[in-house]
């Protein structure tokens, strides 16, 4: 039966509903819960993010269900049991990732280790369960660490996360689309077919120039505008902002360039930001609040907005053997 790992266990693809293929419960670097300043009580993180999840799920309604994908993996704030919990409260499915967003974020032991090593950490919490949560994760994360150039662990997580990813069915998501090439030679040598690697982040603004936009669509590489939301038109705009309509105009170049079975778009907000105040405002509803409306404004049509946010994600997500 096909099937997709959720924190409170496996649906059909056919139940995911809208899905918001990159967004985060709550993430920060490692270390961020030690820091005074930041610290939550549950109630505080509660008070935060059901309200958002829970909105989420009415804007998703009329799509059959909502899903969330969380992009934050292992180091940077991922607690399975909140989200299992979030999960029964709201009525959102939500999906964990395990991996790692860059090897900048990998805390020593797991730098220091194999990629044999890092390959069967990944394949347990996909097969078996992430910590004694019983739950399992339905994506790996990936990603390139600062300066936009991959490193060496980044190389050797990205070729463990393909390993695991040929046995267990599960996609990739990559945070960060630049420096493309090692990670294309990577996937190719473990033999992994790009249609399970989502190359993330291609849209923000940072990232403009920096993309071979060109190699992973013709590989059959998925694309991912996953930012949408960061826009420089924002009282206090984030330094990887984009203006929105350069953003929208990307993005419809793709859907009406012959590449919609390629891209998924999400808004990659915090739901209740660890170690950093977030920005302001910014939330996964952007989704409805915005994306949509700009899309039909556009005159792109409900069928095509359901394979961006429905049948696009449903193919990705659903394991494969």
């Amino acid at each position: 039966m096909s099937r997709v790992n959720t924190v409170l266990g496996p649906i059909a693809p056919e139940e995911l509903g809208l899905v918001a293929v990159h967004e985060h419960i709550g993430y920060g670097m490692p270390g961020s819960e030690l820091d005074t300043q930041w610290w939550k009580s549950p109630e505080q993180r509660y008070a935060e993010t059901v309200p958002k999840l829970r909105a989420f799920a009415e804007h998703s309604a009329a799509y059959g269900g909502a899903t969330f994908v969380d992009a934050t993996g292992i180091c940077n704030g991922r607690d399975v049991d909140y989200y299992k919990s979030l999960s029964a409260k709201t009525g959102v499915h939500i999906v964990a990732a395990t991996g790692f967003v860059g090897g900048d974020t990998a805390l020593r032991f797991f730098a220091d280790a194999s990629v044999d090593y890092l390959m069967r950490q990944f394949l347990h919490e996909i097969t078996v369960g992430i910590g004694d949560t019983g739950s399992r994760a339905g994506i790996i994360k990936v990603g390139v660490s600062r300066g936009f150039k991959m490193k060496e662990l980044d190389l050797r997580i990205y070729r463990a996360a393909a390993r695991a990813a040929l046995l267990s069915g599960v996609p990739i998501f990559t945070h960060l689309a630049v420096d493309v090439e090692p990670a294309l030679a990577v996937f190719a040598e473990e033999g992994l077919p790009l249609d399970r690697v989502l190359f993330g982040h291609a849209d923000d603004g940072v990232s403009q120039g920096k993309v071979n936009q060109t190699a992973i669509l013709d590989g059959g590489g998925r694309i991912g505008f996953d930012t949408f939301g960061y826009d420089l038109e924002l009282p206090d705009p984030p330094f990887w902002g984009r203006h929105r309509a350069e953003r929208l105009e990307h993005f419809l170049g793709l859907v009406r360039g012959g590449y919609l079975d390629q891209v998924l778009a999400s808004a990659d907000a915090n739901c209740s930001p660890l170690g950093w105040p977030g920005v302001k405002g910014h939330t996964v509803n952007y989704i409805f609040e915005q994306l949509i409306p700009d899309l039909r404004a556009e005159g792109v049509d409900e069928a095509t907005i359901s394979r961006i946010f429905v049948t696009n994600p449903a193919d990705f997500l659903t394991l494969q053997h």
